[in-house]
């Protein structure tokens, strides 16, 4: 127990000390290891735990870097700083501007007086070697990022520094800075709309607990207090060592301790998990309460499946912005019912979706005939699932700009699981078949 101990405190103190060293430090394991006489393993396992918190970042031919960490309510937009970042740029002037935002950028493809209706405060002006529109983009407020790996003259550098806008420079051509910015909001975007754990125990007053010391007329009290059935129990140090629920102290009188009736070494989740992943974690285990805890295993606070449950409905009920790749991939496909009501999908197989051989490929095919399984069983029962096995059958090849049918079957459907088998059919030939069982959510 003490070697436990020691190595939670080593972990620790490796997270402060990387927390409170100056944002812009390198760090190396190698020396961070022999500063705080720790093995490297330690050193690497706590930089890792960092990174997860947003407190270093690590970049190619850079290493890593300890960073400002970023709220989780984050912006949808970038800052001068974060732009400078994303480009790989070289601030020229302005620097005392880079914590600004935009909230565009204007390409400066055109003539300088048609350039100059689109700049305005708060924008960056994307352009090559090109002075006067660098001035001109200043003095209307915007910042200015000069493509090509070209530089400035001293009298814009200083014009910048005066008026806190930054200029800064890349070696990249204007079409990858646009492309990279896209990618950069996009993700930004998507991060955004994914709900972690914090997202709903933020906004719980209290976390309801019982000691590791406390008896049955404790839990007993605590649960006519709150009406809630489950209970994290802790121990002197507030770490998480077993839940204890009411079918667990049914037949026990009130001065039974609930030391040796409760259900040691729980399944627990952080702060940062997702969402889907906790509602994952109750259906696949059959549980309906999971201890929310930090990286020590102390506890925080607590998730039911009813909150989790109803805070992934509310995230959905939200406008979407920001697509992944399965929503990319899915995007080009319709829904649609035959003569009798039965519902199936029809779309093409586009350039992105092919393998290196042209044909669609296996990873994109089993994302098309899973979201299929998964629409067709929401459609049937109006639940949400999660995929519990999948095997899929390939027949025969199906090349680009092909069109193809998904048409799901329910072969069984419980209140807890759902059956399919989905065929993909390309001009009415069989291309693969799946067999999928899914899980329900919403029941325990």
């Amino acid at each position: 127990m003490e070697g436990h101990e020691e190595s939670v405190t080593k972990h620790e103190q490796l997270l402060q000390h990387i927390e409170g060293l100056k944002v812009g430090t390198k760090i190396s394991v190698r020396k961070l290891a022999k500063s705080l006489a720790v093995s490297e393993g330690t050193a690497y396992r706590a930089v890792k735990e960092a990174e997860n918190l947003g407190l270093v970042i690590t970049k190619e031919r850079i290493g890593t870097v300890r960073v400002e960490k970023k709220p989780r309510n984050i912006s949808d937009q970038l800052s001068f700083h974060d732009v400078v970042e994303i480009v790989e740029g070289n601030v020229l002037g302005g620097g005392e501007g880079l914590n600004k935002t935009l909230h565009k950028y204007v390409i400066g493809a055109m003539k300088i007086d048609a350039m100059a209706r689109y700049i305005d405060a708060g924008s960056l002006l994307i352009v090559g070697n090109r002075e006067n529109t660098h001035s001109l983009a200043l003095e209307q407020g915007a910042g200015v990022l000069i493509t090509g790996g070209f530089g400035t003259s001293r009298e814009v550098k200083a014009l910048a520094d005066r008026l806190s806008l930054p200029i800064f420079s890349t070696r990249h051509d204007t079409f990858t800075v646009a492309s990279m910015i896209n990618r950069a909001l996009f993700d930004r975007l998507i991060k955004k709309k994914i709900m972690l754990v914090e997202d709903i125990v933020s906004t719980k007053p209290r976390v309801n607990m019982l000691k590791v010391t406390s008896n049955i007329s404790d839990y007993d009290q605590l649960s006519l207090e709150t009406g809630q059935q489950h209970f994290p129990v802790v121990d002197e140090w507030n770490r998480v060592i077993g839940i204890i629920s009411r079918k667990d102290v049914e037949e026990l009188s009130g001065d039974h301790s609930i030391e040796k009736c409760l259900t040691r070494h729980p399944i627990t989740v952080g702060m940062q998990t997702s969402l889907a992943s906790a509602a994952q974690i109750m259906v696949w285990e059959g549980i309906d309460f999971l201890p929310v805890v930090d990286r020590n295993r102390k506890l925080v606070s607590s998730v039911t499946r009813r909150e989790v449950l109803q805070a992934m409905r509310d995230a959905r009920n939200q406008p979407q912005l920001g697509e992944t790749f399965e929503h990319l991939m899915w995007n080009g496909f319709a829904e649609e019912r035959d003569e009798v009501g039965k519902l199936f999908f029809h779309g093409m197989v586009t350039p992105q979706m092919s393998s290196d051989l042209g044909t669609i490929s296996h990873g994109v095919l089993t994302s098309l005939m899973t979201q299929a399984g998964l629409r067709a069983a929401k459609d049937m029962s109006g639940g949400d699932y999660v995929v519990d096995n999948l095997t899929n059958y390939f027949v025969r090849p199906v090349q680009i700009e092909n069109p193809i049918v998904i048409t799901p079957f329910v072969l069984e459907m419980s209140r807890r699981a759902c059956k399919l088998e989905i065929v993909m059919t390309h001009q009415d030939h069989l291309v693969s078949k799946t067999i999928m069982t899914l899980q329900s959510i919403d029941h325990a």
